[in-house]
Parts: structure tokens; sequence; C-alpha cells
């Protein structure tokens, strides 16, 4: 049997209107070479701990043109694989003037897809999508698919995961069944991305991505006491180096513009190379993700990017924290500076993509914010304790846990649906996952833009009953009052508007879909169901759909 010199992709990441980026890993350093449309690019492979990546940069595409590629490693033709039975992978580049079309989500474990991995985990939207795009039916392309957070688990591994970490380590000493090392990473983004059908898909369609705390670790950077914690552990270092460093070749890389690419430190020096030989940059790698976790501003993850008239801007929430009391912030103030210059009118539609909700369903802001007034000690030392203790154990850390954070983000917001950063939106959409429910909720304003929260979580990690109750109660009903009295009782202020559900929430597995069309922006959830005991084949069903339309002009100049 013959091994295949790709171990994973080829990936089609950053596309425009006239390059595209392909990512791979190979099993040796190697040439890498992408044929398609009688022309033909290539990359020499770079080396982090003993792995090959390649990124080949595809420039002077036809704007708007569908393409079919191949790839070539040495010169050897592996991609296509016909034993697949999946149709060629394609280049679309995007067309002037063409609305936006995308797909997004979060949270997605990697199991087998057979009956027991579906009974466990529930059927993985993304290959129920990837198998409906595949069969060539109705179903338009994306321009973009946006993974917002836990692409893999690192610190709750499958039987899979930990059968690897037996087979080179003690799993009965720290970290245990958790991730330690590069190594490790490697085999968990193998597992994730390895099956066919999503293999296909991600060889086609383009993807974006940003981590959340799974990525890395669950409460990544909830707290100062956390970190310290963390810190203070025999195993933590080597885990968040390589987490940031397998975050940067396996996710960040591709997120990236040609020209930002070419402002990056470590791609400089991978782009810079002229030996012969294979470049590792095993050691800078390290150097670099070890000084991006001490200091974050040393580095953005973040990134914006303009389709037309829509502006999609992505925003980590979870390593540029300041997490110093005195000036705790879910963004420091350097991104804060960064996310403010970008946040501007002028767009028909303003998506901000971040994993944690800005709007949580009302009642559960408030107990957020009131746990963060209480463990900073609004309730005294004792309280503060009990707070910090209550605050990981049932993951009270999005946006209403950094009050200072989300008003600053809330004034923004305002400001950009007020008309006062340029001509206003019609929609300003929050872009999250992450709590493992789905909804949607609209702030609750006269006129202007329409500011809506669109989440959109798990792909394939369901929420466990018992904690779909408690979502569902605190999304309805009175825990908003309730919680309103406690955060008094703590002295925070009331937030600057109102908001509240308007669809959901719904605790499918689901993918969402989102597009600009004539009468506003349209959103929809798909998941994946079982038809006949076929689990290796599950359809593809819309759960819910929803259109934001804008406020008719004269409404909005009556209240004016």
């Amino acid at each position: 049997m013959t091994t295949s010199p790709l171990v994973l992709g080829p990936m089609m990441r950053y596309v425009d209107e006239t390059s595209a980026s392909v990512w791979v890993e190979t099993r040796f350093a190697a040439r890498v070479s992408v044929r398609a449309g009688g022309r033909d690019w290539g990359a020499g492979t770079f080396a982090v701990h003993g792995h090959h990546y390649a990124l080949v940069e595809l420039d002077g595409l036809e704007p708007g043109s569908v393409t079919s590629y191949a790839l070539d490693v040495n010169g050897t033709p592996v991609w296509p694989d016909p034993a697949t039975g999946f149709p060629p992978s394609m280049i679309a580049t995007l067309k002037p003037g063409k609305p936006l079309r995308m797909a997004y989500g979060s949270c997605r474990t990697s199991v087998p897809h057979d009956e027991s991995g579906n009974r466990t985990h529930g059927v993985d939207s993304l290959r129920a999508y990837a198998l409906r795009m595949a069969s060539g039916g109705d179903l338009p392309w994306p321009d973009l698919v946006a993974f917002l957070g836990d692409q893999v688990y690192a610190d709750l591994t499958s039987d899979q995961m930990q059968e690897f970490i037996r087979a080179r380590r003690d799993i009965n000493e720290p970290p245990g069944e958790e991730l330690k090392d590069y190594e490790e990473y490697a085999h968990l983004y193998f597992l994730a991305w390895s099956d066919p059908a999503n293999r296909w898909l991600l060889s086609t369609l383009p993807s974006a991505m940003i981590f959340d705390d799974h990525d890395i670790r669950d409460d990544w950077n909830t707290s100062l006491s956390w970190k310290k914690k963390m810190e203070a552990t025999s195993w933590w270092h080597e885990r968040i180096v390589a987490g940031l460093a397998s975050y940067w070749v396996y996710q960040h890389l591709g997120n990236l513009s040609p020209q930002q690419r070419a402002e990056d430190p470590i791609w400089q020096q991978i782009a810079g190379h002229s030996g012969g030989d294979e470049i590792d940059v095993s050691a800078a790698l390290d150097n670099f993700a070890d000084r991006a976790d001490r200091d974050p501003e040393s580095y953005r993850w973040s990134y914006c990017r303009d389709f037309g008239d829509t502006r999609l801007i992505v925003v980590d929430s979870r390593a540029a924290r300041d997490l110093t009391p005195d000036d705790r912030a879910l963004v420091d103030k350097a991104e804060m500076a960064w996310l403010d210059g970008r946040m501007r009118g002028g767009f028909r539609h303003l998506l901000v993509a971040t994993s944690l909700p800005f709007l949580l369903p009302m009642g559960l802001h408030y107990v957020e914010s009131w746990n963060e007034a209480v463990s900073q000690g609004a309730w005294g030392s004792v309280a503060a304790g009990v707070g910090e203790k209550l605050r990981r154990a049932v993951d009270l850390e999005h946006w209403g846990a950094f009050q200072n954070s989300f008003r600053q983000v809330a004034d923004m917001v305002t400001e950009v649906a007020d008309g006062k950063r340029g001509p206003a939106p019609d929609t300003i959409s929050f872009l999250s996952g992450d709590v493992h429910y789905s909804y949607v909720a609209e702030v609750e304003r006269a006129s202007g833009s329409r500011i809506v929260q669109a989440v959109c979580s798990p792909i394939r990690n369901p929420l466990p009953r018992l904690m779909r109750s408690f979502a569902a109660i605190m999304s309805y009903g009175l825990a908003t009052p309730v919680g309103a009295l406690v955060a008094r009782s703590a002295k925070v202020p009331d937030p600057p508007f109102r908001w509240s559900g308007t669809r959901g929430p719904w605790f499918n597995n689901n993918l969402a879909g989102l597009e600009v069309t004539p009468e506003g922006l349209k959103l929809w959830w798909q998941t994946g169901v079982v038809d006949g005991g076929d689990h290796l084949h599950p359809k593809l069903e819309t759960v819910a759909s929803v259109t934001v339309t804008p406020r008719p002009v004269a409404e909005t100049e009556r209240d004016n």
C-alpha cells in the first residue's frame, strides 16, 4: 500500500478577486505545486517540530472565475484523489459587486461519523453541508466559511486522541488526557480535518478562522487568578506555546492576505529563505508564541475584510485580554483601538465576528456583570473568592463579564448605528458561537441601523439536556428582572441599551448561513439529519431562517 505524501489538505484559505492561498501539510520536505487553468504555482515546504507545511500563493486569477485545480508534491500528482468519489476541487475567486454569501459556526468535536459518534456528539453539520455541496444540488456555494472558535478541543480529547497520547507518554502524568505539545496538536488537527467529506469541502470553500478557549483550554484567560494557577503548573508553558504556534500554522496563516502575510515576522523568514534546503522555523515560532502569550500587544490575531458593501471584522476575544484587576478588559487597549478604527459606517452591512456572543440573553448578561463585580471585591474578599469559583464553574466570562470592554464597544456600535461614523449601515450584526445553542437577539431601537446578535453553536458538540434547560431559563421569563436586581445589588450600572431574543434558542448541531439580499440580511441555520439509519450520509435540513430588513426610510426620518 502506497502512503500519500499529502498528510492534510489541500485547504483553500484566503481568496479575493485575483488571488488564492492553498495550504497543505506534507509527509516530508518537498516542493508543492498547484495547477489550474493552464498555469502552475509552487512553494517549498517549511518545517515545524518535524512536520512539513506549504502555503502556495496563486496570483493573476480572473475575477469571478471558478476553476478546478490539481496538486503535485515533488512533481507527483496527489490531489484530487479519484478514490474518494468527490468532485474536483475548485478555486472560486470573488466577483466584483457580488453580494456576500457566507457560512459560519463554532465548536466542532472530532469523533467518528458512525452511529456511536452521532449518538454521543450528534451529526456533524459541517459534514452534512459538505455532502450536500458535493451532490451538485441546488445549494449555492458560499464565498467563505468562518469558523468562530473551538475548531479543536485540546482539553476534552476523544478516544482516538487519547490512544495517540498513550502511545507516546504516560497519560496518568500531567496534563493527562489533555494535549501536551506540538506533536499532539498536529495529530488533533489531523483528526479534525482528515474526514474525506470535510477535507473535500475545505479544499474548495475558502475559510477564515479564529480561536476560542478550547483551542487552548477551557476558561483560557478568564481571569488573572486563573492564569496564575495555570502558570504554576509544570506543563502549562509548553501547552500555551504549542497551542499558539500550531494555531499560527494550521489556522491563522491562511487568514491573511498576501499583503498581510508579507508583514508577518515568521512568514518573512519563510518567504525570504533562499537556500535549497527546507527552512525549519520551530525555534522562531516557539519564541514568537511565547512572546504573544506574555505580551498580547506584540501580535494581532484579529483581522478585517471588506466584501463590496459588507465589512467583516473578526475579533480575537481570548488572547488579547488584559487581566490586571484595575484594567480588566476582554480586549486590551491596543486591540480596542484597532477595533475602534474599523467600526465605521459607509457599508450596507457591518459584520463583527467574535467567538463570544456580544449580546447574551439579558438575564445571563446581568448575572455575568454581577459576577465580575463580586469577583473584583464588590461584596468583600470572601465573596470575591466564591465569585471566582463560580465564574470558572459555569463559564461566566463573556463580554458581559468584562463591563469596561462591553460598554466601549456598545458606544462604538451606537455611534455607527446613529450615523456618527459615516452613513449608518442597514444592519450591524455580531456573529458568534461558544454557548452551544443558537439564537437571534436584537437591540431595541427606534431609528438608525438594526443591531442584531446571531449565534451559531455548536457545529458538532451538543449541550447536555440539563444545561439546555438552564440556557432556556436564562433566555426567557424572570431571568432578566432577577438578573438586573442582583447586578444592581453589586452596583453594576444598567447596560447602555436593551435587547431581547427574537428567535431561538435552538440546540441542534448547526451551520449558519448568511447572505446579503435586496430585502436585507438573510440568515439561516442548517443541521444534519440521519435518514433511514444511514449515518455516513446525513441529509441537510433547515432549522430556522430570519431576514433582517432595513428600517423604512420614512420611519427613520420621522423618529429623527
